[in-house]
C-alpha cells in the first residue's frame, strides 16, 4: 500500500497566514488548543531543550494585556497619541485565541543558542500549520510590542524575548493569496570553492 501523502501536501500549498486583525471568533476550543500546542511541539529540537514556550492569554486576560501594552506604548513613546493607544486597545482584545511565542534558549549549553532559536521559529511553524490544519487561519506578527522591554518583562525571563504573537481564529473574510517566490528565485547550486 502507498504512503499517501497528499492531503498533508494539500494542507502545506494551502496554508495562508491571516492579518489578526481580521479574525474572528470562534477561536480554537482548549481541547483543540491542546492537540495544537501539542503539535507545534514536535519538531527538530537538538538536545532536547524545548528552547521555547507557548504563553497562552485568554479572554479574560485582555484587559490586563491591554494595560500593559498602553504603560509600555507610554514608556517607549512619550508622545503617542490617542489613536495610537486605540490601537493597542484593540490588538489586546483581537479575536481569537492568542499564544505569545517565547524563545527561551538554554544559555551556555554545548547546542549553540541559534539552533535553540531556529528550533523556536519552526514551533511557531508547527503552530501556523497546526491551526490550518484544524480548520482555523493564523496570524503570526511581532512589531514594537515584540521588541519591547516592558512587554517582554510581561512573558519572558532574563535571557528570553518574545519571539511572536500568535492569533488563531476564523477567517473574517476571503484570504488573499499572496505572490510566493518561485524555486528557481531562492535555490541555487552549491560551487565548491578552489581549494
Amino acid at each position: 500500500m502507498l504512503n499517501d501523502r497528499s492531503s498533508a501536501l494539500a494542507l502545506l500549498e494551502t496554508r495562508r497566514s491571516a492579518k489578526p486583525r481580521d479574525l474572528v471568533d470562534p477561536g480554537p476550543s482548549a481541547e483543540e488548543m491542546k492537540r495544537i500546542l501539542t503539535i507545534a511541539a514536535r519538531i527538530p529540537d537538538h538536545g532536547k531543550l524545548s528552547p521555547w514556550r507557548f504563553v497562552t492569554v485568554g479572554y479574560d486576560q485582555r484587559d490586563a494585556l491591554e494595560a500593559v501594552l498602553r504603560h509600555a506604548l507610554s514608556e517607549d513613546d512619550p508622545c503617542a497619541t490617542v489613536a495610537h493607544h486605540q490601537k493597542e486597545h484593540e490588538f489586546a482584545h483581537f479575536d481569537g485565541q492568542l499564544v505569545v511565542l517565547v524563545s527561551a534558549p538554554v544559555r551556555g549549553h554545548k547546542i549553540p543558542v541559534w539552533e535553540q532559536e531556529l528550533s523556536c521559529g519552526a514551533a511557531a511553524m508547527n503552530l501556523l500549520l497546526a491551526a490550518h490544519a484544524l480548520g482555523f487561519v493564523a496570524g503570526w506578527v511581532t512589531g514594537w510590542r515584540a521588541y519591547s522591554e516592558r512587554v517582554r518583562a510581561a512573558f519572558c525571563e532574563p535571557g528570553e524575548r518574545i519571539a511572536g504573537f500568535v492569533f488563531i481564529g476564523n477567517a473574517g473574510h476571503e484570504l488573499e493569496e499572496r505572490e510566493r517566490p518561485s524555486p528557481d528565485a531562492v535555490r541555487r547550486s552549491w560551487r565548491p570553492p578552489a581549494l
